[in-house]
């Protein structure tokens, strides 16, 4: 029969279990922070995402601090070139949009390779845009109604976006692409400035991120077309998408992706990808997604790159139809 530890035995392990658990929690909070980079600024639909699932990250690298920096600037490639720039050491990330796909069509130079300069980690999902009216600037309630307003007023009307080159400003083209009508095209600094022009009636209509334009829908300040993405909003059921309306080609959301410095180990790549996975798992932060209407489905870094490919080609011919260029 194997003896009972004596008191003396007991207390010393206590005591080491205690001094090994304080040296993990030690060894956490010594850990350099996970530096996250948003090319874009506070506030917007990323900042909002990754606010809402900092603390859920930090807590998925075993309590490594997260610090979130917004690096805004020249359509995101301003944060995006300081991820390039950093250490491939698992410490620094950034979360970017589809400007990062767009970017290389419409600017004539890029300080980086969109592609070839950065780690994939994971295309983790996505935001619905909705095609937006001034109620009483445009009658037509549906795609079709406002296609044959279009074409009977060639370059009367205006379309609003938050900048050239911008993901809204292709995402409008793309409806004038399909709807085959001309529409001249105004661009804005920045979302809050076209909602509040397409509300004032300075434009008649503009794409939106759905978040965005929740409140005056239901005020009825402004109109729903149609949903720009393949699947219909929640919170908009009977808002169809512009797809089932006629316009098969028209497909578009705001995605958002993590991806590291280029030569990233392996390692680090698959660390990471596990805690955003698990983050965006969590409980309180799947609410948060659902209530800003998100959807999330991250992807695998191999999948991360393979689509950030594909949508590079995507928008370079989409660009390229539209005439866009920035120097």
């Amino acid at each position: 029969m194997t003896p009972l530890p004596s008191r003396r035995q007991l207390l010393a392990a206590t005591l080491a279990l205690g001094t090994a658990l304080a040296g993990g929690a030690a060894q956490a909070q010594t850990a350099p922070p996970l530096r996250v980079i948003l090319p874009v600024g506070a506030g917007s639909g990323v900042d909002v995402i990754m606010r809402s699932a900092q603390n859920a990250l930090s807590k998925a690298l075993g309590g490594q601090p997260v610090v979130i920096e917004n690096l805004p600037g020249a359509g995101g490639i301003t944060g995006t070139q300081a991820l390039v720039k950093a250490a491939p050491d698992g410490n620094t990330i950034a979360v970017v949009s589809n400007n990062h796909a767009v970017n290389p069509s419409v600017f004539k130079k890029m300080p980086y390779d969109s592609l070839h300069d950065i780690t994939p980690i994971s295309v983790v999902g996505g935001s619905p845009f909705v095609l937006v009216v001034n109620p009483a600037k445009v009658p037509a309630r549906n795609a079709k109604e406002l296609q044959a307003l279009l074409k009977g007023k060639p370059d009367v009307y205006n379309y609003g976006s938050s900048g050239n080159g911008t993901i809204i400003h292709l995402a409008g083209e793309m409806f004038v692409d399909a709807a085959e009508v001309q529409v001249r095209h105004i661009p804005y600094k920045g979302m809050g400035p076209l909602i509040s022009d397409v509300i004032g009636g300075q434009v008649e209509m503009g794409v939106a991120a759905v978040p965005a334009v929740q409140g005056h829908l239901k005020s009825g300040a402004l109109r729903a077309i149609g949903v720009m993405g393949r699947q219909r909003v929640p919170s908009l059921p009977d808002v169809p998408t512009i797809a089932e309306q006629g316009f098969p080609d028209v497909d578009v959301a705001g995605w958002f992706a993590v991806i590291g410095p280029k030569g990233l180990p392996a390692a680090q790549v698959k660390r990471l990808h596990d805690a955003v996975v698990a983050a965006f798992a969590d409980p309180e932060v799947k609410a948060a997604m659902a209530k800003q209407d998100n959807f999330i489905n991250p992807s695998t870094p191999e999948a991360a790159g393979q689509y950030f490919r594909s949508e590079q080609e995507r928008y370079a011919r989409l660009v390229k139809k539209a005439g866009i260029a920035l120097d």
